[in-house]
């Protein structure tokens, strides 16, 4: 099923691309991000771009799991780094499906675990689970670090978590799902086992070397990687940049666009609400929470934000289980509609603006 659906994006993208003269496979392996990853892999970090207006863009800001794949599969392939992404997009995306539905499954039940997946696959911006990007790489580990801490495998769970770390900033979701899980369960048995105590060890260890190395290569160790991260004009800053962006589309031209963003905004915290009143396990609560937390509340690129929400699978799962008591038949109609939206959303996308 969530083959079909990546399939049938494809097929739109490579139709509509077609029409519009631009080339598919360039716009999901050699634009926005993916010519940054690639360049990692092909030249190592220390490649800058200095805008107009003095801010500089330092290739450091990119975590380096995926550019340490690429150079892996150009290895051992005749492939270039960018089509090495698409592989590694495309097989992370469905050991990402597969994540999300072992969690949903766990949970819920089977038929909440596919719907949860199709719900997933049909996102507007699904699409960027077949680009050369990090997203589904991310999901992929984040999905089984969460999986793995409803089992108890604290172990495991620490290791994907660290994979997560040295492929994303917002890890650090995930590190703090397993410290909250362990701390729960220590707390709850009156014991911290060598299990739980080297999982909780092991979950920062990915995103905290790399942010030390990058502060390092920066000029600081403590601070480097933060000031990158300024030079993209990103920061945290509670989200007034974006609600001041809002406001500004609201007051203006754009007054359909804030309005579309409020209902946005006002559907993400609906969610929210109903994962709480549905008692996720807490660490799915706090994984998807924190991050929701950093994406909206981000001060830098407000058009990315919607492709920073994709790992939030969480917040799918009352909808999964709300269409999961509807007939299969019903429920088909429903996904597949979706789908072909979010296939034709995919192709006005990547030949407008495209993922920044």
């Amino acid at each position: 099923m969530y083959a079909a659906v990546r399939v049938t994006g494809l097929a739109v993208l490579a139709l509509w691309s077609s029409l519009a003269g631009n080339d598919a496979h360039r716009l999901l392996s050699r634009r926005w991000d993916s010519l940054w990853y690639a360049r990692v892999a092909e030249q190592g970090y220390g490649w800058e771009v200095v805008l107009p207006d003095g801010a500089v863009h330092s290739n450091l800001a990119f975590f380096p799991l995926l550019p340490w794949l690429e150079r892996l599969g150009s290895w051992l392939t005749p492939l270039a780094a960018p089509d090495v992404g698409l592989v590694v997009s495309a097989v992370a995306s469905l050991a990402a499906a597969w994540g999300v539905f072992a969690v949903a499954e766990r949970l819920y039940g089977g038929a909440a675990g596919v719907t949860a997946v199709a719900l997933w696959a049909v996102l507007p911006v699904g699409i960027v689970q077949s680009m050369a990007y990090s997203e589904s790489l991310f999901t992929a580990l984040a999905a089984w670090a969460l999986y793995a801490l409803l089992r108890e495998r604290w172990v495991a769970a620490g290791l994907l978590a660290s994979l997560a770390g040295l492929t994303r900033p917002v890890g650090m979701a995930v590190t703090a799902a397993v410290l909250v899980g362990v701390a729960l369960t220590a707390r709850r048995e009156r014991r911290l086992t060598p299990a739980m105590a080297a999982g909780a060890l092991l979950s920062p260890l990915g995103a905290g070397a790399y942010v030390v190395w990058a502060g390092l290569r920066a000029g600081d160790p403590l601070l480097g990687y933060l000031r990158v991260q300024e030079g993209w004009g990103n920061g945290f800053d509670g989200g007034l940049a974006f609600a001041r962006f809002i406001g500004s589309l609201l007051a203006g031209p754009g007054f359909w666009g804030g309005l579309g963003l409020t209902a946005v905004l006002a559907l993400l915290a609906w969610l929210c609400v109903r994962c709480v009143r549905q008692r996720q396990p807490v660490v799915l609560l706090v994984y998807a929470g924190t991050v929701v937390a950093l994406a909206v509340c981000a001060s830098g690129y407000f058009g990315s934000k919607p492709r920073l929400l994709l790992p939030a699978f969480p917040l799918l799962l009352p909808l999964a289980v709300a269409l999961a008591r509807w007939s299969a038949a019903r429920r088909g109609l429903l996904l597949a509609g979706a789908g072909l939206l979010s296939a034709g959303y995919a192709g006005l996308w990547l030949n407008g603006s495209g993922p920044p």
